[in-house]
């Protein structure tokens, strides 16, 4: 494994982390309908993480780990399986990372960036994930209703308390990066150490001003759904058709099926699968290679948030580091992605 620094702290976390995201299922529905987490295969597949080195985690206190659009009979679920595996492990040996602002209750200050809001869901997040403290604690995306000065304020509160280590930001434009990192600077106060945005080789949307912006401030991109949801891995287009497995993220997520499964994207599969058999490697691995060097061309660090779906996937993803791509190999990867 080989390790990196978070943003501009002292702190290493490993090339890959480890989402939750979409976690694996069981093929059975709860009483509402809603797929269930196979809690025993995800504890399973994070360990195996865990012994090939993987040491970061990233979570969110809105995660269910089989729905899209988690209702709120169902939050909070891929915290308390964190949880459980956390248990398992010496905590000082994992870098754990979560997010707020996601409504948790239909009440009032039921979501949000305020400092009540926050204050309460940091409680709730670590009684789920059973810690005392959150290694990188993330504003999971934008909330207009509050002013940047509260919501950074009340987070630098709870590094001072101890209850958080490191500030992250995500999903919120390259301008509102800035002026928080500039009202932080401002203010004396503890910054962003890492942003968390959509990137892979379909959507590279980042690179028209947010990778600017993290590599003016030093923060490393925690690129999410660096696999398109599957789409790169080749698993669900084959010789030449489009193909849905049961159980997974394409059968539950209509909305993937109509934005992946286009023209555009057979070319890039095309060209990705044959760059795979050259290599001796999978489409996951070159995919996963591409985010990485391509990171490094433009001047900062990505880490790919990798998923939790079975051992065997986790240690096809972590064999990615060995996979060299040559200056040819990522143009003709350019020309179609």
């Amino acid at each position: 494994m080989e390790y990196v620094k978070l943003g501009r702290s002292g702190t290493k976390v490993s090339r890959l982390c480890l989402g939750t995201w979409h976690l694996p299922l069981t093929g059975r529905k709860d009483q509402y309908g809603v797929p269930e987490v196979d809690t025993e295969a995800t504890i399973k597949a994070m360990k195996t993480a865990y012994d090939l080195g993987v040491n970061f985690i990233d979570t969110s206190n809105r995660y269910h780990g089989g729905m899209q659009r988690t209702d709120l009979n169902h939050v909070g679920n891929a915290e308390r399986i964190v949880g459980k595996f956390l248990s398992q492990v010496d905590r000082e040996s994992v870098v754990l990372a979560t997010k707020v602002r996601g409504q948790m209750a239909p009440w009032m200050n039921g979501e949000g960036l305020s400092r009540k809001h926050m204050r309460w869901q940091l409680r709730e997040s670590l009684r789920r994930l059973n810690t005392d403290y959150i290694d990188l604690y993330q504003l999971h995306w934008a909330d207009p209703d509050t002013p940047k000065e509260e919501t950074l304020s009340t987070l630098n509160w709870f590094v001072e308390d101890g209850k958080v280590n490191y500030l992250g930001i995500s999903n919120h434009p390259p301008h509102e990066v800035v002026e928080f990192q500039e009202v932080a600077n401002a203010r004396g106060r503890e910054g962003f150490v890492s942003t968390q945005e959509l990137y892979n080789l379909l959507e590279r949307g980042i690179e028209a001003a947010g990778v600017q912006v993290a590599r003016r401030y030093g923060l490393t991109i925690l690129a999410y759904s660096p696999l398109a949801q599957g789409v790169l891995t080749g698993k669900y287009f084959r010789n030449g058709e489009w193909k849905v497995p049961a159980l997974s993220r394409a059968e539950a997520v209509e909305d993937m099926r109509a934005k992946y499964f286009t023209k555009s994207s057979v070319k890039l599969l095309t060209e990705l699968e044959e760059i795979a058999k050259e290599k001796g490697a999978t489409q996951s691995q070159v995919a996963l290679a591409w985010l990485i060097k391509r990171g490094e061309s433009l001047g900062v660090t990505v880490v790919p948030i990798i998923g939790v779906s079975r051992p065997e996937h986790v240690r096809e993803n972590v064999a990615s580091l060995d996979v060299k791509l040559s200056h040819d190999d990522m143009k003709r990867l350019e020309e179609v992605s």
